[in-house]
């Protein structure tokens, strides 16, 4: 299988290559176009439970599409529902990734699993929501981001990110929520919440937030004046 990133980080779209035998498994909704000679199935992958789970907890669609190819030299173009950056990301066996609510593409590897991880109450007052998307290897992972994903090293000293910008990061990392420049800067700075992130391992972070650009809107909305029908 052959994959290629196009115009990224603007619109990202992700063209795969498939061999006849070779499957894909997509969030719902991500298909753009596909060649004549695949198959797609629609099922729940897990079972119900773990389905509804990362529908539920983890943001996901309960429905998932494998895409099979029967001929060799099959093109498959998916894309994420809003405009920005894409990423693949190689996982060993057993090793854990973290993602954003959302941030899900694809995946290609019958072993690689995605499950829930609990984040704390920390987590939902920092914007992360309570629980993130869990997965592990082995398996080739897509994911995506609003705006353009900036891969930041975290060693000795720490690192701070806004929430709002977090798209992932490795199982080597610990984090901590806390109000930007204290609770007056949580107010009035326009920063709010914060994540320090301890240990060793690897941040991705996007370039825009989706609540920047609704509060950014919200002034242009239209009003509707008491008595307009």
């Amino acid at each position: 299988m052959r994959h290629e990133i196009l115009d990224a980080p603007d619109f990202g779209l992700l063209k795969l290559t498939l061999d006849a035998g070779e499957k894909v498994v997509a969030e719902s909704g991500a298909m753009v176009a596909m060649g004549p000679s695949i198959a797609v199935d629609t099922k729940m992958r897990g079972g119900f439970l773990a389905a509804a789970k990362r529908k539920l907890l983890g943001g996901e669609s309960i429905f998932q599409n494998t895409f099979t190819a029967s001929a060799g030299g099959q093109e498959l173009y998916l894309a994420p529902p809003v405009e920005g950056d894409l990423a693949r990301r190689e996982l060993a066996p057993g090793e854990t990734f973290f993602l954003q609510s959302g941030n899900y593409l694809a995946h290609v590897g019958d072993q690689l699993v995605l499950d829930t991880q609990w984040g704390g109450v920390r987590s939902f007052f920092g914007g992360i929501g309570f629980f993130m998307l869990k997965v592990v290897g082995p398996g080739t992972l897509f994911y995506a981001s609003y705006g353009a994903i900036h891969e930041v090293a975290v060693g000795a000293g720490g690192y701070t990110c806004d929430t709002g910008h977090i798209v992932g990061f490795t199982s080597g990392l610990e984090y901590k929520v806390r109000p930007f420049a204290g609770f007056k800067g949580l107010f009035f700075s326009g920063e709010g919440l914060v994540c320090d992130f301890e240990g060793r391992g690897s941040l991705f972070v996007q370039t825009r937030k989706a609540p920047s650009l609704a509060a950014f809107l919200h002034p242009f909305r239209p009003v509707q004046q008491r008595g307009d029908n």
